[in-house]
């Protein structure tokens, strides 16, 4: 979708550990998602959120209550550069505000708000856009996720005056309690968690202003890079949207961007993809809206995707989502 932006490898390659101490293959959980094993050995590689949020749905339909899992595991360590900026910040407050101020580099798909009301501050995730199938797993990972981070922050556990979450309460909710030790709420306005104002003004204990200040400057100019990344991806997806049913090719996509094709073809490397994978995301993306309407012929969606052929696209969407599209309709 063209909201979909880059994030990293991390939440991925938390899933896949996780399942592999289960005895689950990687390939099985990275099915329909464009990212090989191979992607997970690059240090820097990107992905969008859309490849991340299949990996996750491949992992919720093996087990629902997964993201409180993955969020315990998602420690500050895990944010690169950010995570030592984090860590090395004066106080509680400074550091959640410098986390907030960089959402690309944390990797969230919600808008991070802090909320205070003079005695309590209120730790606030809302503006969720994305698979609704998947809000509550998002949901569960990032509120646990930045729990996590508090405490590692602190080094200490930051006690909680309460948490909501906008979903409704699932049936494994008991499983809450082992991250959450306060009062919940279901079906709320956003999905937050509450302390008390005090914290904000606690100093942590790997503060250092030196290495804070080096550290901040690279999550700026990282930043910059990052956005100006996600930038050049949106344009150029806008763009292979448009033309699904006949697309341009990378030479043809190169003359569209007003570049050779080996500028792109770097472009497209440094974003950690490919035009195939790009082009197959799209096309994967735009299959499942279509076959959501049960009036229109298998054929007709191939056509409309640019597939010469229907068993070129049966065989293409196999691939994406492991199943052929006549049962992914069903």
């Amino acid at each position: 979708m063209l909201h979909s932006h880059l994030t990293t490898l991390n939440a991925v390659s938390l899933i896949l550990n996780l399942f592999q101490e289960e005895g689950c293959e990687a390939t099985t959980l990275l099915a329909g998602s464009g990212i090989a094993p191979a992607d997970l050995g690059h240090s820097d590689a990107r992905i969008t959120t859309q490849q991340e949020l299949q990996v996750c749905a491949n992992a919720v339909a093996r087990r629902e209550e997964i993201g409180l899992e993955l969020g315990r595991r998602m420690h500050v360590s895990c944010y690169g550069m950010l995570g030592y900026a984090l860590l090395s910040s004066a106080t509680l407050g400074d550091a959640l505000r410098l986390a907030l101020h960089y959402p690309a580099l944390l990797g969230t798909v919600f808008k991070l708000r802090l909320l205070d009301d003079g005695h309590r501050v209120w730790l606030s995730a809302s503006e969720y856009h994305d698979s609704p199938a998947l809000a509550a797993f998002n949901a569960e990972f990032c509120l646990v996720s930045l729990k996590v981070i508090c405490d590692d922050l602190l080094g200490r556990t930051l006690p909680l005056l309460g948490a909501r979450f906008e979903h409704s309460r699932p049936g494994y909710h008991p499983l809450y309690s082992g991250a959450f030790q306060c009062p919940l709420a279901f079906d709320a306005e956003d999905t937050a968690f509450a302390f008390e104002r005090r914290w904000l003004d606690t100093p942590l204990p790997l503060a250092d202003p030196i290495t804070h200040k080096a550290m901040s400057e690279r999550c700026r100019r990282l930043n910059l890079e990052f956005t100006g990344r996600q930038a050049w991806l949106g344009r150029i997806r806008q763009l292979l949207l448009q033309q699904l049913d006949a697309a341009p090719g990378l030479e043809g996509l190169a003359r569209q961007m007003n570049c050779s094709s080996r500028t792109l073809r770097r472009h497209l490397q440094a974003l950690g993809c490919s035009y195939q994978q790009l082009l197959d995301e799209l096309r994967f993306d735009r299959a499942k809206q279509l076959l959501a309407d049960d009036q229109m012929p298998i054929y007709r969606i191939a056509e409309t995707l640019g597939f010469s052929e229907t068993a070129s696209f049966r065989h293409a969407f196999q691939r994406w989502s492991g199943v052929a599209p006549s049962h992914f309709r069903g």
